[in-house]
């Protein structure tokens, strides 16, 4: 990603760029540098143009990058959510010779572009392809530490910790909190886990961590304070966030009984894990057995089903949650 933005700031880019990958954030960094830099102020108001995938017509694309710029050296053309589109028939003649006064920046989100395609081949041969990959979960914590410090800030575990268990890998959401605490924190600040609290809406004591660190001990006590900050502060965490979150973690419960691991490094290793959440299943694994734990994911399901108002019966939010974590406990 760095090469290709260097390219930008450089104003040597490729004519061809096809971004592609599970992860968004990095296609809309590279995508933002291109606007940023590529061309001057002055230049972006006849040379630069902005479609969508869902909506392109091939036609029109295909006459708007065969254009010549207008008083500048380049012109920038940029496909968002190309995902959309449908067929690359139209344009195959153009990426198999592209124009080099025209910088075409294909950004397909979500997924990867197919490689056996025509039009994947002929961008390989005459531009750049990059590849936007997601995140293991232990790595998501070095991302936010590197991102901080480019940016003149640091973090303590905690709150990284924090960041992670609420948000899970989604780089975008997490950069969009950092940014937040960015403007109310100085330079040089080392952020926590009250930082995180005050600033964000993640309780430093009462979260989703929390709650599943409170499940792998089997503290009842513990669960049921969590529970009640939950029912007092709605806006914390709901429902419907945490099941997703208990099905995560005890679908890396289910892994790590079936796999060869028999300590924290060894689980780091083959399942991905940081070490908090490596740790925390290795305390699990001596409580929950793998048939109690397929019983808790049929539990789950369940209560997802009830969180959405399917079979629910009487009760509050809290009341479901409160329910819930009991039935996954005992």
């Amino acid at each position: 990603m760095k090469e290709i933005i260097k390219q930008f700031k450089d104003k040597t880019p490729e004519p061809l760029y096809l971004l592609h990958g599970d992860e968004s954030f990095y296609i809309d960094e590279i995508v933002d540098a291109a606007q940023k830099y590529i061309l001057d102020e002055s230049e972006k108001d006849f040379n630069l143009t902005v479609l969508y995938g869902k909506d392109v017509d091939m036609r029109q694309l295909q006459e708007q990058v065969k254009q010549y710029p207008m008083m500048a050296e380049r012109q920038l053309v940029i496909l968002k959510e190309a995902q959309d589109v449908k067929s690359w028939s139209e344009m195959e003649k153009y990426l198999d010779n592209p124009v080099p006064s025209t910088v075409l920046i294909i950004a397909h989100k979500h997924k990867k572009a197919d490689s056996r395609k025509k039009f994947f081949k002929s961008i390989k041969k005459n531009g750049v392809i990059f590849e936007s990959k997601k995140l293991y979960e232990n790595q998501v914590d070095g991302w936010i530490i590197n991102y901080l410090k480019e940016k003149g800030y640091a973090i303590n575990q905690k709150a990284t910790m924090l960041l992670v268990e609420f948000l899970g890998t989604n780089l975008g959401k997490i950069a969009k909190e950092l940014e937040k605490l960015m403007i109310v924190l100085e330079k040089g600040t080392q952020i926590s886990e009250v930082h995180i609290e005050e600033n964000i809406g993640i309780s430093k004591d009462y979260n989703a961590f929390e709650l599943t660190n409170a499940m792998a001990s089997r503290d009842i006590l513990k669960a049921n304070k969590i529970i009640n900050y939950f029912e007092q502060n709605p806006k914390a965490a709901h429902i419907t966030q945490l099941v997703p979150l208990l099905f995560g973690f005890h679908e890396r419960l289910m892994k790590a009984h079936f796999s060869n691991a028999q300590d924290i490094n060894g689980l780091m290793s083959a399942l991905k894990m940081s070490y908090p959440a490596a740790k925390e299943v290795l305390q699990a694994k001596k409580i929950y057995n793998p048939k109690k734990i397929a019983r808790n994911i049929a539990t789950l399901q369940e209560y997802d089903l009830k969180s959405k108002g399917i079979d629910r019966g009487p009760g509050t939010d809290a009341d479901l949650l409160r329910e819930l974590i009991y039935l996954l406990m005992h």
